[in-house]
């Protein structure tokens, strides 16, 4: 059986992200009910070195919406990066989801082996469209949601698995 490209990756970043907003939604909600002022979750990580939640979320996003563009041969669209406030992150994965609708199947399947090119960490990498997804951009948009997501559980905002996974 092949794997279908735009199957494993438009609408699993999509669906991620849905979920990923339900959690930020539940922090915000949990920050007003103890009394917390919401900065205090938006700027908080997990580690000094590690970046804060507002970085996370942007890199997520980043993640899924650079990897449908690359695959399609589109040009990654630009985001500001200058979310403050709950509202405005979940305004950002509000429309990354928008963007995400906008790829076809016919677009995205058959970028197995199209070469993508990618700068990161100041490298250039160059690799198949099916090695770029599931061993690059993948990996780390998991990362950066699942770090999101841990930086506010971290912070006692009562998250689980299936908030995570966006059944609840």
């Amino acid at each position: 059986m092949t794997i279908s490209m735009y199957e494993a990756s438009v609408p699993v970043f999509s669906a991620r992200l849905k979920a990923l907003s339900n959690v930020l939604a539940t922090a915000e909600q949990n920050a007003t009910e103890r009394k917390i002022d919401p900065q205090v979750f938006l700027s908080a990580r997990l580690a000094p070195d590690m970046f804060a939640l507002t970085r996370q979320v942007q890199i997520a996003t980043d993640h899924a919406k650079g990897a449908p563009s690359r695959l399609a041969g589109r040009e990654v669209p630009k985001y500001e990066d200058n979310e403050a406030s709950f509202a405005d992150l979940e305004a950002r994965i509000a429309k990354t989801v928008a963007y995400l609708a906008t790829f076809s199947a016919a677009e995205i399947n058959g970028s197995d082996d199209r070469m993508i090119d990618v700068k990161l960490g100041g490298r250039e990498l160059s690799m198949p469209g099916m090695q770029y997804l599931l061993n690059l951009a993948m990996p780390n948009f998991y990362f950066h949601l699942t770090t999101a997501y841990d930086i506010l559980r971290h912070n006692g905002v009562p998250l689980g698995k299936a908030t995570f996974l966006g059944s609840r």
